[in-house]
């Protein structure tokens, strides 16, 4: 067999090693869905929300406004961006070691050395001369590790999902950060509804006692009657500063969300405004279709995937590696006195080098990267359980709050008709007036947990969103937090 055909066989043979790498991981990790949510409601409506842009589904332009200008500036996104931009750059780096590397160099000088005296002839005999040699060289080295058995590929495959997992990081950042953005709005209209309320409540109460001192002065109640309405009144009053406190708080929030300072925003979200209604349509994914959908769980499953390269290229170690080097380049020396001589070079070269002895430092580093694929797919199952009861809490949390709503609109309504019915009674002198400011009152009460309730029904589609990763699409292109963000 000739040269041609043993050099054919050692290179098929040599691809063969690399297709089947003795080293590669499985990554695969095994999750147990459900077929379908246990709280979901029974009847869902036919018409689908876009989760990629839920918060549009408020109609609110303020709260959209909001959510641009978070996109826009929030820290966390710009430090979740600039990881995506590390990590890719590292993925460069772990593949730069799969092909050759090729240097130049260059160099020269100059030297005069006292032991090196030579003698040149001149016109009275022998004359002794120390000579100055110039000396300059150049040329170009390459060097190749052949991936006999994978470990570089692996390095390279576990760089570039932990790329992806930086990626699905940000991803994770977004859909973190516009619920908060949403609930704080949500929740600054439900207080600032309520604050109407109670300003309302107060200026009733004040009609109330000022209607008992006049009673008082005509001898138609008592002190006692009067002390109890002015405590009523004191303790209703009590409550405004908490509710502005709160109201602050959540602008205060905002602006850090937005990466504005908060008088930025104070002027026009002191403004009160309607509370933001969503319509009731939920979700359709099933628990599987989370898995592709929330973020979480694909930087979990990138954990596992860049994992099993590492425990592969751990073990890559254990086998011989191969090095291919050639070098070349041209020299010149000229001695003071002498011609000038140049000459080329070059060398070609291979390597083979293989572990023998390590103090078990190997082998210590696959049973740490398989104990490290261990705590990542376990990571994952719990990662994957926890968004099944993110979403399952969620649906939770909104029947109740949707269930306390209807029973305070239904107070509310009854509230009111009593409300009509002392006053009715009032305007034909069958009734009495502070029948009437207690009728009004009571009506106000259950008017406030009606705000509140609203302003959960609100948060809860919210937490629903969150839930099931809306904020992001992992069907399209680029997200918004990719557009907003990536050059």
């Amino acid at each position: 067999m000739n040269n041609r055909y043993i050099t054919l066989l050692a290179i098929l043979s040599l691809m063969g090693m690399i297709a089947c790498t003795p080293t590669r991981v499985g990554d695969q990790v095994a999750l147990n869905s459900p077929a379908a949510w246990q709280h979901a409601p029974n009847a869902q409506t036919a018409e689908t929300v876009d989760l990629k842009t839920w918060w549009q589904g408020f109609n609110d332009p303020l709260l959209n406004e909001l959510i641009d200008k978070a996109l826009a500036a929030n820290h966390d996104l710009k430090i979740a961006t600039a990881r995506v931009r590390e990590a890719n750059a590292m993925v460069t780096v772990t593949e730069a070691a799969l092909y050759p590397s090729l240097d130049f160099s260059l160099s020269g000088g100059r030297e005069k050395r006292i032991d090196r005296i030579v003698g040149v002839p001149d016109g009275q005999g022998m004359k002794l001369i120390t000579p100055t040699a110039d000396a300059v060289s150049g040329g170009l080295a390459a060097r190749w590790e052949i991936d006999l058995f994978g470990g570089r590929h692996l390095e390279a495959e576990a760089a570039a999902a932990q790329a992806q997992g930086s990626q699905e990081g940000l991803h994770a950042a977004q859909v973190g950060l516009l619920p908060q953005v949403a609930t704080n709005y949500l929740e600054l209209r439900g207080v600032q509804q309520r604050t109407g309320i109670l300003q309302e409540n107060i200026d009733l109460q004040r009609e109330r006692l000022r209607t008992l001192q006049a009673f008082l002065k005509a001898g138609l109640a008592n002190e006692a009657d009067l002390a109890r309405q002015q405590t009523l009144l004191q303790g209703t009053e009590a409550t405004l500063p908490q509710l502005t406190n709160a109201e602050q708080n959540l602008i205060h929030r905002l602006g850090v969300l937005l990466g504005e300072p908060p008088e930025n925003l104070g002027t026009r979200l002191a403004v009160a405004g309607p509370l933001p209604k969503q319509a009731p349509v939920m979700p359709n994914l099933l628990p599987a279709e989370l898995l592709a959908q929330r973020p979480d769980l694909r930087l979990a499953q990138t954990e596992v995937s860049a994992a099993a390269a590492s425990l592969g290229s751990a073990r890559a170690d254990l086998y011989p590696k191969i090095v291919l080097s050639a070098s070349g380049g041209l020299g010149a020396i000229a001695v003071g006195g002498f011609p000038s001589l140049a000459d080329s070079v070059y060398a070609l070269g291979s390597g083979l080098s293989a572990p023998i002895f390590n103090a078990g430092r190997i082998r210590a580093q696959i049973t740490a990267a398989d104990a490290r694929l261990e705590q990542v797919a376990a990571n994952y199952e719990k990662t994957f359980l926890l968004a099944l009861e993110d979403v399952e809490n969620a649906f939770v949390a909104h029947r109740s709050a949707t269930d306390s709503l209807g029973k305070l609109t239904e107070a509310e309504a009854s509230a009111e008709k009593a409300y009509r019915l002392v006053d009715a009674l009032y305007q034909r002198g069958a009734g009495n007036y502070l029948a009437v400011l207690d009728a009004q009152r009571s009506k106000l009460a259950v008017s406030d947990e009606r705000a509140k309730a609203e302003t959960a029904v609100s948060v809860a589609m919210v937490s629903l969103y969150r839930a099931f990763g809306g904020g992001w699409m992992a069907n399209s292109a680029n997200s918004a937090v990719d557009t907003a963000f990536m050059p």
